[in-house]
């Protein structure tokens, strides 16, 4: 599928002050998290001996305290992201960065573990305040095409961010002599290089500047979630994104048991693995861009799911027959060929981690309202540190019961196809969307012209000629929004694609002149679908095409246009036009039916679909928008 040119690619907005300066802040924040927490942690267990925090509590301690703050100000946080404009928070934030760390800076120097661990607990704090700001700021700034891509960079820079600041917390703190005081000046370093690029962030207004704060944590939190879940579509995958924290959780916590006990692997090994699995998300976060072709393609999550739990799978087949030896470096390690089929699994899991939360969130901003995205945003971060302290207690209790690591990933792969599938099926708009997009990509070689001529919000239209069965799949696949299709009654009787248009939520028309009630009730769900300012889909030719031409269209469009319009809705119809699908397995052909001999054309058959400019209620009638029509099947 083609996209406007004038839509830059992710990459590309690196270059352009609205993103890149937020891009580098983020980056700095997660570096800085990360670089302080490690080198901490490491300072506990081998360089100091302190008798009321263990090594083996010292890594549970802090991970906790940094959590914490999630659970109790997160609800506080995202009503100041709404309330205030976004960028004087971000500025805020960051000097209570450079406040945190110059004081974790005498921690490090004084080697003072309590003050490093209230320094843990700010940086939290630090964390939980900037989540909300973070994923409100993008949809300010982006449009509709550009919010994947730009959720990809944020999300594959703070990956990288975080492997980086790991990588680094972990030699600087090691250093003989100057290790407390490298890693202070780095973590000072890095607050003071966020602030810098928050500066250059461009001043933004704020959404709800009269919304009254409510101080109270436990009913603000309550609120939010309330909030969240009058859109489903949004709770849902709220819902959706915190099982996938916890699933890397699972994951990320557990690598260095993973390395010794079943790799028998040393520390190297250990952080081998989280090298691979945060390329693998890097990854998977910038293809979500190219695989969407720059749409909020929210089927890319079944496909994440698919690779998750196959992979998550495969990993305990991997390693179920390693033999028992004694413990190895990185060289050892990869000198044997078993072991990159682990690397390979952990690598394409966390690439399927990528496509499946990348579109997640670009969802939820594109879905929330503006002036309560940063606390539906909040209402996400509470559920996501839950979701996480419910993955730790639930491994625990598995470890404790006798398990293997290995076993507990092959158990989280399953019960990911069994939560994943449960998701779908609440939320159906996943699962069409998928079937959309593996019609438009793999059945089929998609060409777009003219999308940005589909409006992303309100109601309106869409008019296409009717030459398959499928025709409302690949309208689908090219629109950023889900449409409701008024289809002929008869084809919810054929075989799965009668299925797949019942959970689409297709309305049925009958002739007047069969069943004058249905036809009426059509008409009755078609106008409150533009009422609600959702997408309406309809066929004027009334049926399938018998000879590939375009059929003269019916007068039910001009009659919903003025029911719209008693109802005080101007409505703008876009015209479209499917090409290249007459002959193919799901039309007609001169001599026979459909959906007979699959391959009669071969695979991956070129189609495409040509978009016109929307048209004004006033001056749509059956004729205007047949030529319409006809002149966008001759491009």
């Amino acid at each position: 599928m083609s996209q406007p040119t004038s839509a830059p690619s992710q990459f590309a907005l690196l270059r352009q002050r609205r993103f890149a300066p937020f891009f580098w802040t983020q980056f700095a924040g997660a570096a800085n998290d990360n670089l302080f927490k490690f080198a901490f942690t490491v300072l506990v267990t081998y360089q100091l001996s302190i008798n009321w925090l263990p090594p083996a509590q010292a890594g549970l301690v802090i991970g906790a305290l940094f959590i914490l703050p999630f659970l109790l100000f997160s609800a506080t946080s995202g009503q100041l992201a709404d309330k205030y404009p976004k960028t004087m928070l971000i500025r805020l934030v960051k000097d209570l960065e450079i406040a945190i760390m110059a004081l974790a800076a005498w921690g490090f120097w004084a080697a003072q573990v309590p003050v490093l661990l209230v320094c843990v607990f700010l940086m939290g704090l630090h964390s939980t305040l900037f989540g909300p700001v973070k994923y409100a700021y993008l949809p300010q700034v982006l449009s509709e095409r550009e919010l994947t891509g730009g959720n990809g960079m944020i999300e594959m820079g703070t990956f990288v961010a975080i492997l980086l600041g790991n990588v680094a917390g972990g030699l600087l703190v090691a250093l003989p002599g100057i290790g407390h005081t490298a890693v202070a000046l780095a973590c000072l370093g890095l607050a003071l290089l966020g602030r810098f690029s928050a500066q250059a962030i461009p001043t933004l207004t704020a959404t709800a500047p009269q919304l009254q704060i409510n101080w109270n944590p436990l009913s603000e939190t309550w609120r939010n979630l309330q909030l969240a879940r009058r859109q489903v579509v949004v709770f849902r995958s709220l819902l959706g994104i915190s099982w996938m924290w916890f699933f890397g959780a699972v994951f990320l916590t557990n690598f260095p048991a993973f390395a010794k006990e079943v790799l028998h692997g040393d520390a190297q090994v250990a952080s081998l693995l989280l090298v691979v699995f945060s390329v693998g998300v890097g990854v998977g976060s910038l293809l979500c861009e190219k695989l969407s072709h720059r749409h909020v393609e929210i089927g890319l999550v079944p496909v994440g799911a698919i690779g998750m739990t196959v992979f998550a799978i495969d990993l305990y087949f991997a390693t179920h027959h390693l033999p028992m030896q004694a413990e190895m470096g990185v060289a050892a390690f990869l000198s044997q060929a078993a072991h990159w089929r682990v690397l390979a699994d952990l690598l394409l899991v966390s690439l399927f981690v990528g496509l499946y939360s990348v579109p997640m969130y670009a969802l939820i901003q594109v879905r929330s309202a503006p002036t309560h995205r940063a606390r539906i945003i909040a209402a996400n971060n509470i559920l996501n540190a839950l979701f996480m302290i419910a993955s730790s207690v639930i491994v625990g209790l598995l470890l404790g019961a006798g398990c293997s690591i290995a076993q507990i990933f092959l158990l989280l792969g399953l019960a990911n196809a069994v939560v994943s599938f449960h998701i779908f099926m609440l939320v159906p708009e996943y699962l069409l969307r998928f079937i959309a997009w593996v019609l438009s990509r793999l059945v089929y070689r998609y060409h777009v012209q003219g999308d940005e001529h589909i409006p992303t919000t309100g109601a309106a239209v869409l008019v296409a000629n009717h030459v398959s069965f499928v025709d409302a799949v690949l309208l689908m696949a090219a629109s950023p929004r889900p449409i409701r299709f008024l289809m002929d009654h008869r084809i919810f009787r054929v075989p799965v694609l009668g299925w797949i248009f019942r959970l689409a939520k297709c309305i049925p028309i009958a002739p007047h002149h069969e069943d004058p009630q249905a036809y009426e009730r059509a008409f009755d769900a078609a106008q409150q679908v533009l009422a609600e300012g959702d997408l309406l889909g309809i066929f004027p030719e009334g049926g399938l095409t018998r000879d590939g031409q375009l059929q003269p269209f019916k007068g039910g469009i001009a009659k919903i246009l003025r029911r719209a319009e008693k109802e005080g809705l101007q409505v703008p119809t876009v015209p479209m036009a499917l090409t290249g699908l007459w002959g193919s397995f799901f039309s007609r052909i001169e001599r026979g039916g459909a959906m007979v001999r699959p391959f009669r054309r071969g695979m991956f058959n070129r189609v495409g679909l040509n978009i016109g400019m929307p048209l004004a209620a006033a001056s749509v009638t059956p004729a205007v928008l047949q030529a319409q029509v006809q002149q966008l099947l001759q491009q």
